[in-house]
């Protein structure tokens, strides 16, 4: 489970954080990304639309690693796993929703922002997490901090990450990627500026050196 999980932070350097809010919209958007390079996204369960869209990607385009993001219920594990997610990202992390997660055998980035979240996950055998919400939880500091006492765990930072702050973030030894909503604008899927979030997404690829 964990190595699973560690590898999806080598798909991206950004996985894009992603708000359907029209299911149609999804596959078109999901092209572009992964024209632009980007082979990961996740979708987060904050619209009616989101599953609609997850199962959407999951058949349209069968290259793209779509998951589901803000999953903080088992019943939402279920759902989207039978929706086609190959992934599961939460914001937090119960003791009940993580067996919900660890029962689905999809790779689980649960989030974590303390250092006692972080342990209590380890114990449950997860060692690559969500940090969030990555600024307002102490930053890039805090998050250094966390890698001479627990040198085996790996991160994906997302929460106030932009495009002219995630290069520090992914120079930090315990940062594998970072979440991010910056490559994929509302107004640009608002407008299927579909060409926009291709340049976004080509941009995104070239932060890890």
């Amino acid at each position: 489970m964990t190595s699973i999980a560690r590898d999806l932070l080598a798909v991206s350097p950004v996985v894009p954080v992603v708000v359907v809010d029209d299911a149609a919209d999804a596959v078109p958007l999901a092209e572009a990304l992964l024209r632009g390079g980007v082979g990961i996204m996740e979708i987060t369960l904050r619209t009616p639309d989101a599953l609609a869209a997850l199962a959407a990607v999951a058949k349209a385009v069968p290259a793209m690693r779509v998951g589901a993001g803000t999953v903080v219920t088992p019943e939402q594990v279920d759902a989207a796993r039978e929706a086609g997610a190959t992934f599961l990202v939460s914001p937090g992390a119960t003791a009940t929703l993580v067996d919900a997660a660890l029962a689905s055998g999809l790779p689980f980035l649960p989030g974590a922002g303390t250092v006692s979240e972080m342990l209590a996950l380890l114990e449950r055998g997860l060692d690559t997490l969500k940090f969030f919400p990555a600024e307002a939880s102490g930053g890039r500091a805090y998050l250094s901090s966390v890698a001479g006492p627990l040198p085996g765990l790996a991160f994906c930072p997302t929460g106030g990450i932009s495009a002219g702050t995630a290069a520090d973030w992914l120079a930090l030894p315990n940062v594998g990627c970072v979440g991010g909503s910056w490559l994929t604008p509302a107004d640009a899927v608002r407008a299927h500026d579909w060409e926009r979030i291709e340049r976004l997404a080509q941009e995104a690829t070239k932060l890890r050196g």
